[in-house]
Parts: structure tokens; sequence; C-alpha cells
């Protein structure tokens, strides 16, 4: 008779014929850290704000959608009207009210406990954004623990924290972080309830709990970014059901009672935005904004492909491990828990591909699904050992390649090589060439965690010296700065030329975005008026004002490069005679 053979499941830890003794270096630390889940979400959240905090504070205000979203938010709060969403005069319904709401409370939060001018400081407009990363890191390892062992679950969770893409989102204030967030808790129930119902779990008397995160989770997605976190859901609920050829467990979900309880979260403000605007926010946000991305909205069109071509810069560090890990993953793709991660992953991947309309950051609720898979084929030690492990020269390509371009880049900007960026890009090459060097399929947890060190010094080096020195890049602030350091009292300002969203935000609500003669008119109907005039407008600006025999000096004058527009500018502050 043939000996029957255990087949342990995927994800389940498969012991190595010659033990391996991985508790060297930053092996030891996750033995530690893995003991107990307060230990492993304690690490996670301090780890997350080392990779999350450099350059948060500092970095000024990113076009042209982090500014959108701070100045539609500020105005929300100069005005106390937290139902309608407007830019200026302009209406801004492309998105729910969600992110506008938690900014809105960072700020008055701020104000209230005294911090001086709080509705310009775009940091506390980020507070959201931060909380939804390390949010979403701690809910990858609670979603992985129902795939993996606890130590599997961190390194799954550090893979998160440390991918560029998360820690770009992470320091920009839009609604990408937090999405994330409500994706993972939606996912990581419905994971629990499906699993459980594969391996005939508490049949009789299933948990409320997974069904209250699920619905709740799906009511804060659609309040931050509308019906997106459905199409994630229902792709992977639809996928795994048709290869299961039953959708039984759905009940465990509790969805009569769930319908109701998101309804009675998302209905208040929909039905107030429907009274105040009438049909034009739903117009503007699933025709004008959602529908559109099925063409090339705002000169984002690109061909399919292109977000795995990205994958691979965006989702470093853990993208080569991913790599070594996708055969193995085919191959056990029959498996319940991968069946539900493939379903997670694939489905709305495939769309996001055939959609003309491509920005990095729309596959990001993907990424935990992958992170997941990874450290399942890591920890059976499963990885591919044939040719793809060529790419693990890739955690030393990255530092390598970026750091010599931002030290390009700062010289040629700002004629500074900022040496104390040096010792932390070093840092990222040798830990990145560790991760490289030492990887062999016995020890790819040792390079990962490399790989991670890596990251960590690259986050500091780039987000934290490099982009916060590159001045020339924002030169709104410096507007902004060079009105407050007048003597008249309330300046008010006209744009022309540049007329980015983060000079409203800088400069003020009343900020009137127009061109060289409507500058020079502005400038005349007062004093303690001024004039932001680019180069390019001055002498439209310069016959009107003749015109119009309007005596103005210049006050100050800025250069800079507008990265919007990919082209150097030289803004003039014109103030008329008499105002200082």
């Amino acid at each position: 008779m043939a000996e029957t053979l255990y087949r342990p499941r995927f994800g389940q830890v498969r012991e190595p014929k010659t033990p391996v003794n991985p508790g060297r270096g930053l092996a030891t630390v996750i033995d530690f850290i893995a003991v107990r889940h307060v230990r492993s979400a304690l690490f996670l959240t301090i780890i997350s704000l080392l990779f999350f905090l450099p350059g948060f504070f500092n970095i000024p205000p990113i076009d042209r959608d982090e500014p959108r979203f701070a100045q539609a938010t500020k105005q929300m709060v100069e005005t106390g009207d937290f139902v309608d969403i407007r830019f200026q005069d302009e209406v801004r319904y492309k998105k729910p009210v969600g992110i506008y709401w938690l900014q809105a409370a960072a700020v008055e939060t701020a104000s209230s406990l005294g911090l001086p001018r709080a509705q310009i400081r775009i940091w506390l407009y980020r507070v959201p954004s931060l909380i939804g990363a390390i949010g979403a890191v701690l809910l990858t390892y609670w979603t992985a623990l129902a795939f993996v062992t606890r130590r599997g679950a961190v390194l799954a969770g550090l893979i998160m924290c440390s991918s560029v893409l998360l820690g770009a989102e992470a320091r920009l204030a839009k609604t990408d972080a937090m999405l994330l967030l409500t994706v993972i808790a939606a996912m990581g129930a419905l994971a629990r309830v499906y699993l459980s119902f594969q391996r005939r779990g508490n049949l009789e008397h299933p948990s409320w709990a997974h069904p209250a995160i699920f619905w709740t989770a799906l009511a804060g997605g659609i309040l931050l970014k509308g019906p997106l976190i459905l199409m994630f859901v229902g792709l992977t609920i639809g996928t795994v059901s048709i290869l299961d050829r039953s959708a039984s467990w759905l009940w465990r979900l509790r969805p009569v009672w769930g319908l109701m309880w998101m309804l009675v979260l998302v209905m208040p403000w929909f039905v107030a935005i429907f009274l105040r605007a009438g049909d034009t926010f739903f117009t503007d946000s699933i025709g004008g904004d959602m529908l559109s991305k099925l063409a090339a909205q705002e000169s984002h069109g690109a061909p399919p492909g292109t977000y795995f071509l990205l994958f691979w810069i965006t989702f470093w560090p853990g993208a080569p491990l991913a790599g070594l890990a996708a055969p193995a993953i085919w191959r056990a793709r029959r498996e319940p828990e991968m069946r539900f991660l493939l379903a997670w992953l694939v489905p709305s991947w495939i769309v996001f591909e055939l959609v003309l309309t491509k920005l990095p950051h729309y596959v990001l609720p993907l990424y935990p699904a992958i992170a997941i898979l990874s450290v399942c084929a890591l920890e059976r030690r499963v990885l591919s050992i044939s040719w793809l492990t060529k790419g693990t020269a890739w955690w030393f390509a990255i530092p390598a390649i970026t750091l010599v371009l931002a030290v390009i880049a700062t010289i040629t900007l700002t004629r500074q090589p900022v040496f104390l960026a040096w010792p932390f890009a070093a840092a990222a090459l040798i830990s990145g060439l560790f991760a490289w060097w030492l990887y062999d399929d016995g020890n790819a947890e040792r390079s990962l965690l490399n790989a991670v060190m890596a990251a960590l010094f690259l986050s500091v080096s780039v987000y934290g010296i490099i982009v916060a020195a590159l001045t020339p890049l924002f030169p709104s602030p410096e507007v902004a700065r060079a009105l407050r350091n007048v003597e008249c009292v309330g300046p008010r300002a006209a744009a022309a030329g540049y007329q980015e969203p983060s000079l409203v935000f800088m400069t003020g609500t009343s900020t009137l975005l127009t061109d060289g003669s409507g500058a020079a008119d502005f400038l005349g109907h007062g004093s303690c008026r001024f004039a932001l005039v680019e180069s390019r407008s001055e002498r439209a600006f310069a016959q009107r004002a003749e015109a119009i025999g309007l005596r103005y000096n210049v006050a100050t004058r800025i250069d800079g490069y507008n990265f919007s527009q990919g082209k150097t500018i030289s803004i003039a502050i014109f103030r008329s005679e008499g105002t200082r």
C-alpha cells in the first residue's frame, strides 16, 4: 500500500530538514516581539512611526491633490459648514465628506489646544493619513493572523509599513491611507467569516464581531471614497463564491442587519448633501469623477501592464519577495486560504489594468493581500530557487538609484550636497547590499529584514532630509512667508501665471486667481493688496497697469520650479505705492 504523506496548508509552517537558527541580529528582535500580540502591535506602531514621521512635519503642501483637500477642509473650518465641500467658490464633489471631517477634527483640536496658525499647518491635515497608515499596518497584522503564524503576521505588517507607496500616502493629506484602513478591516473580517465556514467552525452561533467590523468598515469606505470599497469586496465575494459554487457562507455576515447598520452610518450626510445641492454631487462624483476614469482622465492615461511595472518600485522592499513567492502561490491556488487572497488581489488588479486612467495609489488596497501571500510562502519555505533569485539584487538597486537621483536633484536645484543625508544613504545601501548578498532559501527572512532596514534608512534620507531641502520645488510657502512679513493689516493677494492649489491654501481663501491684466486691476482697488505675478504674465500686468495709471513697485521676487507643470518660474510680488 502506498504511504499517505501529510500535506500542510500553504500558510502552515513547514520545518526544514536541516534546522536553521534564525535567532541572530534582527531575527532575534522578531523572536522577542512575536511572543505576544501586545508586543507585536506596539512594535509595529513604533516602526510605523519611524517610517512615516521623517518629513511629515516639514515637507510643504504637495501640489495638486493634497492642498485641494486641505483647502476644502480649511473652508469648512472657516465657515462652520461641514456638509458642503468647496474649493474657494467652486464645489468639490469628486469625493464624499469623510476625509474632510477627519482633517477638520485634527485642525479644530489643534486650534483648541492653542496651536498658532493651525489652519495653515499642512501637517495637521495629514494626521488622518498618518493614523490611517499606522492602522493599515496593524490591520494587516490582524488579517494575516487568519493565514499565518504570529511571527509571519509581524513580517506582513513590516512589509506593508516599509512599502514605498504607503510611505508616500502616509505623508499626504488625501483619502487613500484611510481608505486602505477600511478595506483591510473589511477584508480581514470577511476572511475570518469565509475561512471559519470552510473549516466548519462555530456553525451554530457565529460571532457578531466580524460582521460588525465588516459593515462598519464598508460604511467608512463609502464616506471616504464612494462605492470603490464595494468593488474590492464585491469582486472578492463573487470570485470565491463562483469557485466554490456556493455563497451560503455570506449569511454569516448578517446581511440584513448589516445593510441597515451601514445605511444608518452613511445616509445622513448623503441626504444632507442632496438637500443642499440636489443631484449635483452624485452627477459630479459618479459621472464626473468615477466613470470618467474609464477614459484617460487629467492626462493620466496608461496602457495595461502599467501597474505591474510600477509594482516593483511602489511595493519595494516586498516586491522581490513577492516575485520569489509567485510560483508557489500559483501551485497552491486551490487551497481556501490561497483562493481568498487571490480573489482579493487578481480581479480588482485586472480591473485597474483595463481602466485607462492610472495613478499609482489606486492599487494600494491590494498590497496587503500580496504581503500576506509572500509571507505564506516564506513561512512554508517554498520560495523559488530558480533564476528568479537574481531579482534579489533589486533590494540594493532601488536605494542606489534613488539616492543617486536624489543627490543630483538636490545639487541641481539648491547647489547644496546635503551632507546630513549621506550617513543614512550609506546605511540604506549597506543594508540593501546585505539583503541581496545574504539571500538564500534558508535565510530569506534575514534578507527581508535587512531590506526593511534599508527602506527605513532610505525613508529618513529622502523624506526627512532631501525632499525637505528642495525648497525651490515649493514656492507657495515662500510667497506666503513674504506676505506675512508685510506691515499692513489683512493683506489680500491676486495671482497670475502661478495658480497652484498650494498657493490658495498658504495665502488665504480670498486669494484671487486671475491673469496679468486682472492682477493689475486688483492692485488698483485699494491698499494692502499684492499681485503675485509669474514672469510670463508680467508683460500683460505692466501693460494694464500703464493703461489705468497704476503706480506700483516690486516687494520681492521668488524663483522656483513648478513640478506640476515641469517648468521653472519666477514670481514677482507687486504692491501698490504706499503699501508696506
